[in-house]
């Protein structure tokens, strides 16, 4: 082989290296969020603090101080009915299964509101292991529509190191004593936000679940970012979300395409809603 042939192959193999060393340390970081459309929210949104799918145009909201479901039109961009459901309180979690609302209070205790949008409306409420230092902000249904899950914010229930997925049945209003699935505080893919008080390194405010994937998206609104993790509980991105456009995302839903919504509340701007695609 000659002198130049072996220069060449040593640039190229120094290359790929190079190139391949590069995409490994990038692979949890530098995606981008593209923001397709936005629509601006009434003052008193504000706080907007979870949001749930009711239809193609219709989403359902709470802000974290009135005890009212908001039904907000994409279409007509406005809000278009208000279901009062209980007193002022700290409300950070929204899920709908059929007629059924639940909201979820910080100190963990969920409030369900069956025929929400009906003149027979009813609320009651159930506590879950959950206290005020666990701080839940988070709450959704899983696929079958049976069981609610949530995730703690601030401390967890068990471990430090983790952050539990928990499973709450809506017939039984009994929640599963373990989580059915963990994020690592100390996992490879979180090792960029790591804290020295664990709990701190991933602070989730909102989860979904891709209705074609499975795959979870847990949303922190404290240092902006998105956690993207398979049914297998495997995280398979992180995204860091800008802070000048995103001050404080609190909600995450998904439309049945797959269209992906998150609100932002106002933080000394205007709230919005973004429908974003994640590249």
């Amino acid at each position: 082989m000659t002198v130049f042939l072996k220069s060449t192959l040593l640039v190229f193999v120094c290359f790929l290296f190079s190139y391949t060393h590069e995409a490994q340390n990038n692979s949890y970081s530098s995606n981008v969020l593209q923001i397709e459309k936005t629509w601006e929210l009434p003052g008193i949104l504000e706080e907007i603090s979870a949001m749930a799918w009711l239809s193609e145009n219709q989403i359902a909201c709470v802000q974290d101080e009135d005890g009212i479901i908001f039904i907000y039109d994409l279409e007509k961009e406005k809000i278009i009915e208000k279901v009062e459901f209980g007193r002022a309180g700290d409300y950070e979690g929204l899920a709908i299964s059929g007629n059924t609302a639940f909201v979820m209070r910080s100190d963990g205790r969920v409030f369900e509101v069956s025929n929400f949008r009906k003149e027979n409306q009813k609320t009651s409420s159930f506590k879950t292991p959950f206290k005020e230092k666990n701080n839940m902000e988070s709450l959704t249904t899983d696929a079958t529509g049976n069981y609610l899950i949530t995730i703690p914010k601030n401390k967890s229930l068990h471990k430090k190191r983790f952050k539990g997925l928990y499973r709450i049945s809506i017939a039984t209003k009994k929640m599963e004593k373990e989580p059915f699935l963990k994020i690592d505080m100390k996992d490879k893919a979180l090792k960029e936000y790591r804290k020295k008080k664990l709990r701190k390194t991933f602070m989730p405010s909102a989860i979904i679940i891709h209705p074609k994937t499975g795959d979870f998206y847990i949303l922190e609104g404290v240092k902006p970012k998105l956690l993207i993790m398979d049914a297998k509980g495997t995280i398979k991105n992180i995204y860091k979300l800008d802070k000048e456009i995103l001050t404080q995302p609190e909600g995450i839903i998904f439309s049945p395409n797959g269209t992906l919504y998150i609100s932002n509340e106002a933080n000394g701007g205007t709230p919005t809603i973004l429908q974003v695609n994640l590249h």
